[in-house]
């Protein structure tokens, strides 16, 4: 009997983090719905792949009730089941002192870094309770930012924070159902987001320095290593960061 191929959806899959992930997953046999607000960035992903009609490109916007059910809906559509939520998108505001932020600015990112996971979730456990073989997997991207927060960094860090909680509870409530949930909190991935660290960023002290980056790809063979994990067995919480990032200690 052929192997049933494991099905992933990544948000924010077109570039960074989630682009990593998904071309882990893809090269390792998986099949990957690539969700993001870009759609050309999310072609390009698939094409970089070259694992053809096991990529699919979906544009979207995941603060919207309605766009969530349509992605996750076309997903079950196309290959029948879930096995894999990675809930990776995610964006900051301007370093301002938050006094400075406006509600907007502060609305945007509540919406996509935790409103957004929550919406994804949703439909992932309704997917994975009702599928046979039952269960799946949430993997929810955290940040340092989960545990400490940078300078002028308000609404990322609190959304962050929250999205701790939500791991929690989506691991206690999935127990019944074979959902196992956990989070990976990334530190100095060299992205385009962490281009501005080759420069100089304020330290808590007050200074500006230039901080250590790490090869995007270690995120991605980490979140497949989670990902590929039987459900009897998860990684709650990984922390994986440049060794030389000031995090540890006092800086």
């Amino acid at each position: 009997m052929a192997t049933q191929v494991k099905v992933a959806l990544v948000t924010g899959a077109g570039t960074g983090i989630g682009k990593a992930a998904a071309l882990a997953l893809l090269g390792d046999g998986w099949s990957v719905a690539l969700v993001g607000r870009r759609k050309e960035l999310l072609d390009k992903t698939a094409a970089d792949s070259r694992a053809g009609a096991r990529a699919l490109a979906l544009a979207g916007d995941i603060g919207k009730p309605e766009t969530v059910k349509a992605l996750f809906a076309k997903v079950k559509q196309t290959w029948g089941r879930l096995d894999l939520l990675f809930n990776n998108a995610g964006m900051g505001a301007p370093a301002i002192p938050m006094e400075d932020l406006s509600f907007e600015q502060w609305q945007v990112v509540v919406n996509v870094n935790l409103t957004g996971m929550f919406l994804c979730s949703q439909e992932a456990i309704r997917i994975m309770k009702a599928q046979s073989p039952r269960g799946g997997r949430i993997i929810n991207n955290g940040s340092i930012s989960a545990h400490a927060p940078r300078p002028f960094s308000a609404p990322y860090t609190a959304t962050k924070h929250a999205v701790t909680g939500l791991t929690k509870c989506i691991s206690l409530d999935g127990r019944a159902h074979d959902i196992a949930c956990g989070q990976i909190d990334i530190g100095n991935a060299a992205t385009e987001m962490t281009d501005r660290m080759t420069k100089g960023v304020p330290q808590a002290n007050g200074s500006t320095m230039v901080e250590p980056r790490m090869d995007v790809a270690h995120v991605g063979a980490a979140v497949l290593h989670m990902a590929n994990l039987p459900l009897e067995s998860n990684v709650q919480f990984m922390t994986i960061m440049a060794t030389k990032m000031p995090f540890v200690g006092r800086g």
